[in-house]
């Protein structure tokens, strides 16, 4: 049910609790000064204000930013997060995505890890290419030593980005980017092998048309130094390609960009070469240059079953008009920046509640109708931004590279703007709108969300709700159902043609998602923020002929996400699925959770391991399930009865408990190493900090035992490259039911809700954290 907050503005409880969150300006107790009304306002009326840069009267100012107000409060149009929480403040800083350049020097990687900062504090998110340092053990003659590669200092930035919050409201987020002929190609490929490393970037790989090709006819290419560019060695093709393919099968990392592809797109290639996108890859972009991002509700683009062509005509030339403004409104962090942001002045406009639209239309997502519209709408959207740009040059003049641009030929009309159009992440603003995200399927029809200790309320897609309610067949025990399955199909309640309509994204293939993308990538300047969500049987052919069929069609990269295929994935299933289902007055299901620890066999088998502590030697007994891995914990030291010896049964209950209760070993790793007491120690040459942090270790190291006798080894630790045709699951890896519940990747740190894969990233539908920012 939607509330009223202000005279115009009509909002979800979840986009009113996102905005309060993290949008609105609040006093120094944390209470907001401002409602949402205020915000649009404060939003339009600042970036209305540059107008005035242009000569435009007060009255002209005044309907242009009655125009923006309008848009924005009916959700018609969002722009990106910086620009709503900080157009009107004192920060001032707007921009969502910025790459900076990385050069082979100490020197340079410092400048940079301090640029980046300065981003992160300013509510930015920041892409680099690692390509132009050296490879690992290349000399260093200015010390006699050895570099220690790409990789190693993708942690030092890994590292900095995590003690920087981004103004105060968006968490630090990263895109790492290496050439595939980088001597180095391999370790970065396994770098995020383990889900615990660095955890502050999205990395993808930059592969050339040139590695295609030879991959597809098994031939060997060349490594190129990045100081000499001349080769240095050699890897076969096919074998990279296939270890690039294993990698993002197992846990969806590294993505592809195809670097050949946006370079021949790049608008100013005399201006330089595009080396990295923004943290979701959709953004190409120079380095030290940023981009202004907005998203039109296609949702609300409807009108009684079509699409209303001349509304959404008006919002594309306003939202152009908006983001042009944007680009003179803006507070650069940094002055190097400004100048080349404003020297080529690109925008990136995109859509949201694609989706929501299809179900509108009577279209299904997986249907050649779909693609047709996905094609014809953003053709549409497109040369209205090129209108509204074309109109904006011949009253403000072109972007200043424009005589050096791939559009300055004979008889055109100059552009103010190098780039118009993108398609990107709309994860938060899609919940303040309250529409589907970016032109993603839906996730799922119905979820559990988490609204206090041990309850959950099931969330009903409102398009679905209404249309079941006219075909009375809502029922909330139904809506229960359909949460714990996470889609309709081949449930029989719900009619054939309801089903064909209502399709999630594990009810699609892959070859739709990536038709899809295709789609819209026609006509996007830019690039195309799509995931391609995969089942958990998918196989590693499964995702290379995605791979391929993105090539083949004209994306310009490619990200895949294998359900459960990360090792820290949650579920939100109850495990008590005839309890009984409550309806409040908004027919919201109360589904209490239970989750019942396995129990305790007759007869285990474990190892018992001596480790010596600042309070006296530790024995920590393991003892392991059938599959080798951790069950329960025991641990003894000095008597019987004492203050330590009572804490460490209690420590040793818990820990047992978690683990009958299906929490994964790494996850209570994390939680209970580190921790420290006034007695540490040392132990074979590492310090124990404390009894919690010596039981941590003895789990970890029982942990890596079962791994590497399971076969488990990264592929960091061979001597050569060795490519599977099929990979194993990570070990302990939850699996789902029946594998269609979608891709809830985690628990949200801010308020515990489930943590979903939408576009590259993973995003909190409750309370709008994002880890990409």
């Amino acid at each position: 049910m939607a509330k009223r907050s202000g005279a115009n503005v009509k909002l979800s409880e979840n986009a009113m609790k996102v905005l309060e969150k993290r949008y609105l300006k609040k006093d120094d107790d944390g209470k907001p000064l401002e409602t949402p009304e205020d915000l649009f306002r404060r939003v339009a009326k600042n970036i209305a204000s540059a107008d005035a840069k242009y000569g435009a009267s007060a009255q002209d100012i005044a309907k242009t930013e009655s125009e923006f107000f309008g848009m924005m409060a009916n959700l018609d149009f969002l722009p990106n997060s910086p620009t709503l929480m900080n157009a009107g403040r004192e920060l001032q800083q707007l921009s969502a995505c910025f790459v900076l350049s990385i050069d082979d020097s100490m020197e340079s990687i410092f400048e940079t890890i301090k640029d980046t900062a300065l981003i992160h504090k300013s509510g930015g998110g920041t892409g680099f290419s690692f390509s132009r340092l050296r490879g690992k053990n290349f000399p260093v003659r200015s010390t006699g030593g050895i570099s220690s590669g790409p990789v190693s200092f993708m942690k030092v930035f890994n590292a900095a980005t995590q003690a920087v919050k981004q103004g105060g409201t968006r968490r630090g987020a990263n895109m790492g980017i290496l050439r595939v002929d980088h001597p180095d190609i391999l370790e970065f490929i396994t770098c995020k092998e383990n889900d615990k490393e660095i955890t502050n970037f999205n990395i993808s790989v930059a592969v050339t048309e040139d590695f295609i090709n030879k991959a597809l006819k098994n031939e060997e290419y060349d490594l190129i130094d990045p100081r000499t560019k001349k080769p240095v060695g050699k890897y076969n093709a096919k074998e990279v390609w296939d270890l690039i393919i294993k990698m993002a099968w197992k846990n969806g990392e590294p993505g592809i960009i195809f670097i050949d592809r946006m370079n021949r797109d790049n608008p100013t290639p005399k201006a330089g070469q595009i080396e990295s996108t923004n943290p979701c890859g959709e953004q190409p972009l120079l380095p030290y240059e940023s981009c202004n991002l907005g998203s039109i509700n296609l949702a609300n683009m409807v009108n009684a079953g079509s699409i209303d062509w001349n509304k959404l005509g008006d919002t594309v030339e306003k939202a152009v008009h908006f983001l042009d403004n944007v680009i003179d409104m803006n507070a650069y962090p940094l002055k190097r920046i400004d100048e080349t942001t404003k020297s080529n002045r690109k925008i990136g406009l995109g859509v949201m509640g694609f989706a929501d639209m299809l179900f509108m239309l009577g279209v299904s997502y997986n249907s050649g109708d779909a693609i047709q519209l996905a094609e014809k709408l953003m053709k549409f959207v497109f040369e209205r931004a090129k209108a509204a740009s074309q109109e904006l040059a011949r009253e403000r003049g072109a972007f200043p590279n424009y005589k050096g641009s791939i559009y300055n030929t004979k008889g055109a009309k100059p552009l103010r703007n190098a780039t118009l159009t993108t398609i990107a992440p709309t994860g938060t603003i899609s919940i303040i709108a309250n529409c589907s995200s970016g032109i993603e399927p839906i996730f799922a029809i119905s979820y559990i969300r988490n609204i206090m200790d041990n309850v959950k309320m099931v969330e009903v897609h409102p398009y679905f709700r209404e249309v079941a309610e006219k075909g009375d067949f809502y029922k909330p025990e139904l809506m229960n159902l359909i949460a714990q399955k996470g889609s309709a199909h081949g449930i029989p309640e719900v009619p054939e043609d309801v089903q064909k309509l209502f399709v999630t994204a594990h009810d699609i293939s892959a070859d739709w998602h990536i038709k899809m993308q295709a789609a819209f990538q026609k006509y996007t300047n830019n690039a195309v923020s799509k995931t391609v969500n995969l089942p958990q049987e998918a196989t590693t052919e499964d995702v290379r002929k995605i791979y391929m069929l993105a090539y083949e069609t004209g994306c310009k990269g490619v990200t895949i996400y294998r359900d459960n295929s990360r090792a820290e994935q949650v579920l939100s299933k109850p495990s008590d699925e005839k309890g009984a289902v409550k309806e409040d007055a908004e027919l919201k299901e109360a589904v209490p959770v239970k989750i019942i620890p396995r129990p305790r066999p007759n007869v285990t088998v474990g190892t018992t391991t001596k480790i010596a502590t600042g309070c006296g030697n530790l024995y920590v007994t393991i003892n392991v399930d059938e599959k080798g891995l951790p069950f329960e914990v025991f641990m003894s030291m000095g008597k019987a009865g004492g203050c330590a010896m009572s804490q460490l049964e209690a420590l040793g209950r818990l820990v047992s408990l978690a683990l009958r209760s299906g929490i994964e070993a790494t996850a209570i790793i994390e939680q209970i190493r580190g921790i420290r007491c006034p007695s540490p120690s040392w132990e074979k040459g590492g310090r124990i900090f404390s009894c919690s942090d010596a039981i941590a270790r003895v789990l970890e190291r029982r942990l890596r035992g079962a791994e590497k006798a399971k076969g488990l080894v990264s592929v960091l630790e061979k001597t050569k490259v060795a490519i599977e045709d099929q990979a194993s699951p990570s070990a302990g890896a939850r699996k789902s039911g029946n594998g269609k519940k979608g891709d809830i990747v985690g628990v949200c740190p801010d308020c515990g809700s489930a943590l979903w894969h939408v576009e590259g990233c993973m995003v909190c539908n409750s309370c709008g954290y994002s880890k990409c920012g």
